[in-house]
C-alpha cells in the first residue's frame, strides 16, 4: 500500500476500551485474529479498540444488551472470515447472545425476543465473506 493512503473499516459506533475476556459455550476451535482470539475451552477475548454496530435490527442500545452485542458480534465476524464453521456455530453464537443479555438483565421475553429475531434474519450477517475495508488517499 502506498504511504499516502489509508486503509479503514466503516459503519461502527463503539469501539472496546479495554480486552474482554469471557468463557462461552463455543468450545474445541481455536482462533487467532488481530481483533479476537478464541480457545477450545470456550474463553473468547476482544482486544481493545474492537469496533462493533451495538445491538441491530428494530431495537435500542440499553446496558442489558451491549455486551451480548459484543461478543456476538465478534462471534458473527468469525464465521463471516471463515474462521468458524456456520454450523453449529451460527445457532451457537445466537444462543450466546440470549444467555448473556439474560445475565445482564434483560426481560426473559425481550432476550427470547432477540434470539428468534438474529435466528430467523441473521444468517446473511454471519454469511462467508471478506473482510471489508476502505482506501482513501
Amino acid at each position: 500500500m502506498k504511504d499516502d493512503h489509508i486503509q479503514y473499516r466503516g459503519g461502527y459506533k463503539y469501539s472496546l476500551w479495554e480486552d474482554y475476556r469471557v468463557q462461552i459455550g463455543i468450545t474445541g476451535y481455536t482462533v487467532t485474529h488481530r481483533l479476537f482470539t478464541l480457545a477450545p475451552n470456550g474463553w473468547l477475548t476482544v482486544f481493545a479498540d474492537y469496533p462493533w454496530d451495538g445491538p441491530s435490527g428494530p431495537t435500542i442500545d440499553t446496558p442489558s444488551f451491549m455486551r451480548g452485542s459484543l461478543v456476538h458480534d465478534a462471534l458473527y465476524e468469525m464465521l463471516r472470515l471463515g474462521l468458524l464453521p456456520h454450523d453449529p456455530c451460527f445457532h451457537l453464537a445466537n444462543r450466546e447472545l440470549e444467555k448473556i443479555c439474560r445475565e445482564d438483565g434483560m426481560w426473559p421475553c425481550r432476550a427470547r425476543y432477540v434470539f428468534r429475531a438474529v435466528e430467523d434474519f441473521g444468517s446473511a450477517s454471519a454469511a462467508l465473506a471478506p473482510e471489508k475495508t476502505i482506501t482513501a488517499p
